[in-house]
């Protein structure tokens, strides 16, 4: 598992209201290009989100699903990107002094690139999900 972590200056709470927002999803996610349905009752766990991913006009189309879900703490999903593969991602919210700890582990689940040793993985993943961290911060920082 890759994991990364980012510090921003709100509480919990205000961070969870952005992933509760699954239409900000293409926001902050790096690679994803367009939402085109949020389920009803996002972030509960079995709803998804009908994603787009990569550029225009070689855009996949596929979906994420909540797996895990504790408000205003923890946001697990399962995240397609075929024929790339797929992974499961867990978004954890740690209250600190002055705000929130994000942290984001992310493990490749599915695909060829799942077949990469972690030293390979790393550094493939790690500067993607901390810019993705910086994004969702700004957000939840600016709303």
């Amino acid at each position: 598992m890759v994991v990364v972590s980012h510090h921003v200056p709100v509480p919990p709470e205000r961070v969870f209201a952005v992933l509760a927002d699954g239409w900000s999803y293409a926001s902050w996610v790096v690679g994803a290009a367009h939402i085109r349905q949020v389920d009803g009752h996002w972030p509960a766990v079995g709803s998804r989100i009908h994603h787009s991913v990569g550029p225009w006009p070689v855009h996949v189309q596929d979906v994420s699903t909540v797996v895990a879900v504790e408000p205003g703490s923890v946001l697990e999903l399962d995240a397609r990107m075929w024929p790339v593969g797929g992974a499961r991602i867990r978004l954890t919210l740690h209250a600190d002094a002055g705000g929130t700890r994000i942290e984001m582990a992310e493990k490749l689940t599915r695909g060829p690139l799942r077949l990469l040793p972690k030293a390979l993985q790393t550094p493939l993943l790690a500067p993607r999900n901390v810019e993705a961290l910086k994004r969702l911060a700004d957000i939840a920082v600016n709303r």
